[in-house]
């Protein structure tokens, strides 16, 4: 499955537009980009095994 998604970039722990339980932080914007694939992709697995619905929550 391919989707895309919205990412906020703040100095503050705001997350994901769509998923603000995904937060994650970088020592620079490509290291906080790699950081955030790995934590969209452990959200992803976690709503899986709990047969939630991984739509965007808009």
């Amino acid at each position: 499955m391919l989707f895309s998604c919205t990412a906020r970039y703040t100095p503050l722990n705001k997350g994901l537009v769509e998923w603000p339980e995904v937060v994650t932080e970088g020592i620079d914007l490509d290291d906080c980009r790699l950081l955030l694939r790995d934590a969209l992709n452990e959200m992803i697995l976690a709503y899986q095994a709990l047969g939630q619905d991984i739509h965007a929550k808009n």
